[in-house]
This record gives structure tokens, sequence and C-alpha cells, in this order.
């Protein structure tokens, strides 16, 4: 629903292409270096060969991933937190490039507070959005003033670093190869709270409940993480309300206010 997509076949190999019309290739760079930066933490990963434009459009190519059965989800959450354990060489929270989404974009800049990146640059900036798109009124807008006090409050009292994230972990952005190994694609990286990324994938299902032991047994999350990973589900679904409108409204609500009792 974001990009056009293609298999390209040569006689050597198969390629992945994402096209993006009527946009500079800053639409992907950002996607491409969070692929290269997996990459490089040891994460399987599409291969970025190349980013540009063409007639107006924006392209990705990349490697074409094999999908096979279903694997073992003990092996995907090792990978996911062995991604958590790459951290930024700065020690800043943020990244060199700016998510860009086709309904909103969000700065990635430097700062050494979780909190500014993720409530201040993100959340505030969805209800805002949310407002000016006539998705939200000024009830839903006192809602969310009363859950933003408590965010504000618990990840204060808590100790973040600036771990890679994949950005949009959920169901849909991993795989497993004909090997049976664990892969990803699709990310919107920056260098966040590693609960942001364990937040997504609670919010459509699509991982087991033996990926959450696993990865608490590799990389256990601080006590009180049940309740922040809520805030990261409200983040998600406050994309998708402005993104698509309709039902998310309800899960947007229904996410307030677990927040807040």
């Amino acid at each position: 629903d974001v990009n056009q997509a293609y298999q390209v076949e040569t006689l050597e190999k198969k390629y992945f292409l994402l096209v993006q019309p009527n946009t500079s290739k800053e639409f992907f760079v950002t996607e491409a270096a969070g692929l290269e930066d997996l990459q490089k933490a040891g994460i399987t990963v599409p291969e970025v060969y190349h980013v540009d434009e063409i007639n107006g459009d924006s392209y990705l190519l990349i490697s074409f991933l094999e999908e096979g059965p279903r694997g073992n989800y003990r092996d995907l959450a090792k990978m996911i937190a062995k991604m958590h354990q790459a951290t930024s060489e700065n020690g800043f929270f943020g990244y060199p490039y700016p998510h860009q989404g086709t309904d909103i974009n969000f700065d990635n800049d430097w700062t050494d507070s979780w909190i500014e990146l993720f409530i201040e640059r993100r959340l505030d900036k969805l209800r805002d959005a949310l407002v000016k798109n006539n998705k939200w009124n000024q009830n839903q807008v006192d809602t969310y003033e009363q859950a933003r006090k408590v965010i504000l409050e618990e990840l204060t009292e808590h100790s973040s670093k600036p771990s890679l994230l994949h950005g949009d972990l959920w169901g849909g952005n991993h795989m497993f190869l004909t090997d049976g190994q664990p892969a990803l694609f699709d990310p919107a990286p920056f260098y966040g709270d590693r609960e942001f990324d364990i937040g997504v994938t609670t919010s459509f299902g699509g991982y087991p409940q033996e990926f959450y032991e696993a990865y608490q047994e590799f990389l256990p999350m601080a006590a009180g993480y049940e309740k922040r990973l809520i805030f990261y589900r409200l983040y998600v679904f406050m994309v998708h309300l402005l993104k698509f409108g309709g039902i998310y409204g309800s899960r947007v609500d229904q996410t307030l206010q677990e927040i807040i009792s």
C-alpha cells in the first residue's frame, strides 16, 4: 500500500524493485541505510544494490529473498535481540536520515533524550496531524493529554538506551527463508529504546508467545515493560488512524484508556 513492487529477473539472479512515483530518491535513502546498518549488525536482510530516481520516480533495488515455511520464532527473537545490542556510535537517539512516510514524516535529529524523540517529536506531531485532518476532536485531544502525562512519568523513571531499531516490526516485515532462518525487511530505522520495536510487534499479532519468552531470555526487558509496550502500540495506531481512518479510531481510543486506567 506504499510502493509499487516488482520481482525483476535477469539471467543471473532475481531482484526486488520498489518504486515510489513522483518522489526524489531521498524517499528510499533512510530505508536503504537501515538495511545496510542491519546487515552490519549481523542481521539477515536484503542486500542493497541501488537507490536513485528516473523520470521523476524514486526506486530502491535490493536482492530477492526466497520465502520458505514458517521457521523457529526463537531464532527470530535471538536475531532481534542481536539487533538491539547494536547502539549508536555517538550515544544519542535518532538517525542520520529522517523517517519518510507517505502521510507523515518525522525528523530523526540526534538527541540525548528518548522522551524528546518519542513523545515530543512523534506522538505530539501525530496529535497535531490528527487534529489538522479532522480525525480527532477536543475530547480525544484531552484524553491524549491525560495519557501523555502517564507516558512522560513512566519514561522519566525508565532508563533508555539508543539501540538500533527496525522501526516497523509488525508481522509482515519478517520472514523465514528456504533454509528456515529468519530475515527482516522494510525497516524504518532509528536508534531508540528497544522496547519500541517489541511494542510494535504486539500491535497486530503475528508473534507467538515463544518469541517473547525467548527475547526475555536473550535480552531481558526491565520491570514494568508490559505497561510501556502499550505506549508504542498507541504510536502505531495513531499512525494508522492518520493514514487509514475508520476502525483505527476505536483502537486509538481503547489504547488511550488502557494507558490512563
